[in-house]
């Protein structure tokens, strides 16, 4: 271990989104931890994936995994680095609870069914909420008026956050009694996940230093760019989350933009080369383009970009500000 605290154990919250290119930095930040906290319920293919008795393959197709290459990846380093001594657990009790919820429906069970006193009846809100709120948003992104489409994204960003906040307090209270049994670990977190840093922090209290960090913050600072990865939407969200009050004319520009920034983002898996980092590229583009955007641009573009794939977006956008002689 060569991360050392003579005073408190250490509690490292890696941040970052679930790209391929996320996985070397990741590994080599847990080769300096001596557990590391998985963001996916525990299951049995896990753990025999670790130990060898089922192959990388194998336990991929008993996952939902939404980034199979970065899954790919990430369970080879996971098994080296469980080979070399690390501890490694699986812990996302929201997760856990909604596959349950999944099962209980399959067998028979109703919402009805589900006691209000209980947290899988709160995941069971909190995701049903947040799910009717992006069903919504898709029926508006299709077929509704701009404004109608902004209105629908802050409604799906605030049950979002509501969804993120719960989901984060159950982890937290989970690791909050697991961790400190650790001199030091590592939590793999999404990146909108930052406020299961602060919900953690608050509940080991002065026992243990729990530090949060981003870790394609060097690849940024190296791009000579912006200090963060987050599009218009997800900073609506994290002021939802943090500020669950926010409202105005910001908060209205973000959903706009949010609808041109999902529009030209790169959705599926790029390959990775060393120091390429295709993604982070990519996410830092989009951003600086849209926050060229007034609510007037983002109108103006959304009626053009609807139904028009990526590619076909980012060509659109770069001649409508090129033609308006914004650089």
């Amino acid at each position: 271990m060569s991360i050392t605290n003579k005073e408190k154990r250490v509690i490292t919250v890696a941040l970052a989104n679930h790209r391929p290119e996320t996985v070397q930095p990741a590994a080599e930040l847990m080769t300096r931890h001596d557990a590391i906290f998985l963001e996916e319920p525990p299951s049995r293919e896990l753990e025999q994936m670790l130990t060898g008795d089922i192959s990388v393959n194998d336990y991929l197709q008993s996952i939902d995994t939404e980034y199979p290459e970065f899954s790919r990846q990430m369970a080879l380093q996971l098994r080296k680095l469980h080979a070399a001594g690390k501890v490694i657990i699986a812990v996302e009790p929201f997760l856990e609870h909604l596959l349950a919820i999944h099962e209980f429906f399959i067998e028979g069970g109703t919402p009805a069914d589900l006691r209000p006193d209980t947290d899988r009846f709160r995941v069971y809100e909190a995701e049903h909420k947040a799910t009717a709120a992006l069903l919504d948003f898709y029926r508006a992104a299709i077929e509704a008026p701009f404004d109608e489409t902004v209105s629908a994204v802050k409604r799906f960003a605030r049950q979002d956050a509501g969804r993120f906040v719960l989901r984060d307090e159950m982890r937290a209270e989970a690791l909050a009694k697991m961790a400190p049994e650790h001199e030091c670990s590592y939590v793999e977190a999404g990146q909108m996940h930052y406020y299961l840093w602060h919900r953690l922090n608050l509940l080991v209290g002065d026992k243990i230093a729990v530090r949060p960090h981003f870790l394609m913050a060097p690849v940024v600072r190296n791009l000579d760019s912006e200090r963060h990865l987050y599009g218009p939407g997800d900073i609506l969200t994290l002021l939802y989350i943090f500020h669950p009050s926010f409202q105005g004319p910001l908060e209205d520009l973000l959903a706009a933009r949010s609808l041109i920034y999902n529009k030209l983002i790169e959705k599926n898996e790029m390959p990775v080369s060393v120091d390429t980092f295709p993604h982070t590229r990519n996410e830092l583009r989009t951003s600086a383009t849209v926050k060229k955007l007034s609510m007037a641009d983002c109108q103006s573009l959304f009626s053009i970009l609807r139904r028009t794939d990526t590619k076909h977006s980012v060509k659109l956008v770069n001649s409508y500000l090129g033609h308006k002689g914004i650089s």
